[in-house]
């Protein structure tokens, strides 16, 4: 009997899924970021977070117990040596997750799962804030080469075509049928996330226009 067995098996025996999870934690603490179904990211945020939490503290003790569960000793050191300092102010909640949309095949709901300490666009850490005025300044007016810029139509508009957002300096998440700014960003180096917009609808409203900088200073 399975009373009160509440967790997602995913399909697969207790030995299968452990290790299915051991290798794809051993994954997102070497890429810091990887894209997963999102019932296996859930499945990993709940695995690879107790063991984030024990890296905290380095022991022996607790580097055995993570051991047990990674398998994988270089992990282990990378995760008790490098992570642990990034994460030591936070008190929980050290994974993102994101939604991708569809897979393409079998429809799967894709997500992206990472770490959220290494995501320097969302936490700009040693940035302090400039210090703004009630009189205004003059701008220095220098010869600064103009921005490129793409020119939306106006059914591109309508149809909410031309939203982006930024998760890293490269990477950017755009609606899936907004082609010709999608071509654009790909021919300029960006690796371009495809989402369709009934999936960013879900994310209230996460994505901003296209006036977004994607070069910062």
């Amino acid at each position: 009997m399975r009373h009160g067995k509440k967790f997602n098996h995913l399909g697969r025996q207790t030995a299968h899924r452990k290790a299915m999870l051991a290798n794809m934690a051993c994954s997102l603490i070497e890429h810091k970021r990887i894209n997963t179904t999102v019932a296996k990211a859930k499945a990993l945020r709940v695995f690879v977070e107790p063991l984030i939490t024990k890296s905290k503290s380095d022991t022996t003790h607790n580097r055995r117990t993570v051991f047990s569960y990674l398998r994988d000793k270089y992990a282990v050191t990378e995760l008790f040596k490098e992570i642990s300092v990034k994460i030591a102010d936070r008190p929980g909640g050290y994974v993102r997750i994101i939604k991708l949309g569809n897979r393409q095949g079998d429809n799967a709901p894709m997500a992206m799962v990472e770490l959220v300490d290494y995501n320097e666009i969302y936490n700009p850490k040693g940035q302090k804030a400039k210090k703004t005025t009630r009189r205004g300044r003059r701008k220095k007016t220098d010869d600064v080469a103009p921005a490129e810029t793409v020119e939306t139509t106006k059914e591109e508009m309508q149809k909410m075509n031309c939203n982006v957002f930024s998760i890293s300096d490269s990477i950017v998440i755009s609606e899936q049928n907004f082609t010709r700014l999608n071509s654009w960003l790909v021919a300029r180096g960006f690796t371009v996330e495809k989402v369709p917009y009934a999936e960013i609808a879900k994310q209230e409203g996460l994505l901003r226009c296209s006036t977004l900088p994607l070069v910062r200073d």
